[in-house]
This record gives C-alpha cells, sequence and structure tokens, in this order.
C-alpha cells in the first residue's frame, strides 16, 4: 500500500505530527511521500530524514519559547519599518536543532515542502515530485532551494519572521495558500492508496487554551493573528470539502488531533501534542 502522509501547519502544535508518525510506523504504514506547511514541514523532515520518533520528541521538548521566538527589541524602535517582530536566526537554529540534513537527497522519505511567493502569489512546492519524469501541477516546482532554507521559508509567516529572498523573489510561509496541503499531495502522487491528513492549523473549531489568551499580546499582533486564522480555516475547510466531493479520490484519514487557539508557540505542552496527535490516528487506523 502506498501511503501519502500531509502535515498542517501550526507552530508547536505541530508536534502531534510526530505521535501521528509514530502510530502509522507501528501500524506498518510508514509513508511513502510528505507533504508538509509550515513547522509540519520541519516536523516531517526530521522524520523523513530517519530520526527515531523518541530522538524527535526529545529534541522538542528541550526547546523553549526564547528558542523560537525571542521577541527583537529593535522592532519596538524601528516601529513600522521592522522587517518583522522575530529575527530569522533563532527560527532557523530551531530547523536545524530539529532537522539532521541539510539537502533533500540526503532524506530516506521523499518530503515535499510548501511556501508561498509574495509577489505572485503562487504556492511552491520545494523538493521536487520524486517520480520518473517528474509530472506537472498546478503549483510551481522549485528543486534548487537547500532543505534548511525552504523549511525556513515554510515556516515564515509575514509579521513575525523575514521572508525568504531567493534570486530576487520572496518566499514566505506556506500556511497563506495551503495550510494543509491536500491537493499538492493528491497531484504529486495520484496513484497513492492511501492519504492520511494531519491538521492542526487554525479552523472555527478551536477553542481557547486553558487560562484564556497569552498576557500582554499587542493588540495589533492579536488582531493580525486572528486575520491569518480566519484565512487559513477557510482555506483547510475547502480543501477537505472538494475532496469528500470529488469523484473517485483516493482513501482519505483526515484527523484533527488538536484545535487550540493562540498555541502556536506554546511550547510548554509539546509533550501533550505529540500524544494526541498519537491517539487520533491510533483511533483513525483502528
Amino acid at each position: 500500500m502506498k501511503v501519502v502522509l500531509v502535515l498542517s501547519g501550526g507552530g508547536a502544535k505541530a508536534l502531534a505530527h510526530a505521535g501521528a508518525f509514530r502510530a502509522l510506523e507501528l501500524a506498518d504504514l510508514v509513508p511513502d511521500r510528505i507533504v508538509g506547511t509550515s513547522m509540519g514541514a520541519v516536523i516531517g523532515a526530521a522524520l523523513a530524514a530517519g530520526m527515531p520518533f523518541d530522538q524527535v520528541r526529545a529534541r522538542s521538548l528541550g526547546l523553549s519559547r526564547t528558542d523560537v521566538a525571542p521577541f527583537d527589541p529593535l522592532a519596538l524602535v524601528k516601529g513600522l519599518f521592522a522587517r518583522s517582530l522575530i529575527p530569522a536566526t533563532a527560527l532557523r537554529r530551531t530547523i536545524k536543532r530539529l532537522v539532521p540534513k541539510t539537502l533533500f537527497e540526503y532524506l530516506k522519505i521523499p518530503l515535499t515542502v510548501t511556501a508561498t511567493d509574495l509577489d505572485t502569489g503562487e504556492l511552491m512546492l520545494f523538493g521536487g515530485t520524486g517520480r520518473e519524469g517528474g509530472g506537472e501541477t498546478e503549483e510551481t516546482l522549485e528543486e534548487e532551494v537547500e532543505l534548511l532554507d525552504a523549511l525556513y521559508a515554510s515556516c515564515a509567516l509575514p509579521l513575525y519572521f523575514p521572508p525568504l529572498e531567493v534570486g530576487g523573489r520572496r518566499f514566505a510561509d506556506g500556511g497563506l495558500r495551503a495550510v494543509l496541503p491536500l491537493e499538492a499531495a493528491r497531484q504529486l502522487e495520484p496513484d497513492a492508496d492511501l492519504f492520511v491528513a494531519v491538521n492542526v492549523g487554525p479552523g472555527f473549531d478551536e477553542v481557547l487554551p486553558p487560562g484564556g489568551p497569552p498576557a500582554r499580546m499587542p493588540r495589533i499582533v492579536r488582531s493580525h493573528g486572528e486575520a491569518i486564522r480566519i484565512m487559513m480555516a477557510e482555506q483547510t475547510e475547502q480543501a477537505v470539502r472538494r475532496w469528500k466531493d470529488g469523484k473517485q479520490t483516493p482513501r482519505l484519514v483526515y484527523v484533527r488531533p488538536v484545535a487550540e487557539r493562540e498555541a502556536t508557540f506554546a511550547v510548554d505542552r509539546i509533550q501533550e501534542y505529540v500524544e494526541a496527535g498519537y491517539q487520533a490516528v491510533r483511533k483513525a487506523l483502528a
């Protein structure tokens, strides 16, 4: 059976993907390809590189919020002229800490990473098709960006992180176009028998975490986050609806292990998210 694993963005919540992968492993359904967006792509890359589940979890548990998202005090000085609220270096260090390989060709499982071209609005697929002779998709395939750069671009949500700039082009978070890249996965692997989609991204079903929203969040940042959440929630609902309404579509196992608002940087709850992903996929397969 040919299995494709589709992983959404979701910040810290994306650690549920590690648990989901473990459940597939134990069911003898190791994916033949992983397609991921944002932190889903990062966790997917770590697993695609062959890093054992326990090691992925251990490295993730060692992260603190300042490792991933330290506020840049210069952003206050620059005000509206700042490139971003958070410097790129912190996110890049985190990606390098979690992903032991530097090139797509070193991965044991083929990986496709999404990003968005900020100038054209195109959904970009980094990592290629991995199929003989390639194959056309509605998205643009980019082969020349290295793995760690592609992962950074996929996570670089505007306002928070500056975009990746390559050859005069600017690439940012893949979630701007496909926070759950179902259609890209289906076009890349049309002959797959089973697609497993793990969605921990924004949704209209989300609830606030225990204790309510994070304290001292600037209003403009929260308003931006709410706007992004609504946009991504709607695009994900449409992607799932199109799949279900399609004729002769492959089998899809869709799981929603975590549905929390404003938990993007909740690194203190990583173990909880890992377990949620494991249990959700295990239950869905059963």
